[in-house]
């Protein structure tokens, strides 16, 4: 099975802040009154630039966008790719208008440590509690679709 997911995450007022001048961005609103921003391949034409941070789909502008919205409340950018149940995460968040954690990676055949995934550990800093046997990840139901274009359909 594989599993694709390239996305901003933060509060949705934030979020739709960061992608006002992009009119083909979706904010999609997800439990524990969080929002994503699908990184689709339109979204990435649109903005363009180079990545950065050892991301495959975050381009410089927006991490600076990213980063200055981050003003007014915390922002994520995470990417998973996974087959088979194998692959690799990666994850930053920006608050008060920085870097604030991150980016955080997890390569191929690499275990959770003990803090959990790179952006199960995101997601908690973006307020997501605690749940008994799942964690932040499932409690926010990132696992719902299986590519990052379907979230935005």
């Amino acid at each position: 099975m594989s599993y694709v997911i390239e996305a901003a995450l933060g509060r949705a007022e934030v979020l739709r802040a960061a992608v006002r001048d992009q009119p083909i961005a979706v904010v999609v609103l997800l439990p524990h009154e969080l929002a994503m921003v699908p990184m689709t391949d339109a979204l990435l034409d649109a903005l363009a630039g180079e990545p950065v941070l050892g991301f495959e789909k975050l381009p410089a502008g927006f991490a600076d966008v990213l980063a200055s919205c981050s003003a007014t409340g915390p922002v994520g950018y995470v990417e998973a790719d996974f087959f088979g149940g194998t692959g690799t995460q990666r994850a930053a968040l920006w608050a008060g208008g920085a870097l604030a954690a991150g980016p955080l990676s997890l390569d191929e055949d690499e275990p959770f440590g003990p803090d959990g995934s790179p952006i199960s550990q995101i997601l908690r800093r973006l307020g997501v509690p605690p749940q008994r046997g799942r964690d932040e990840f499932d409690a926010v139901g990132l696992g719902r679709h299986r590519w990052t274009a379907d979230w935005a359909g």
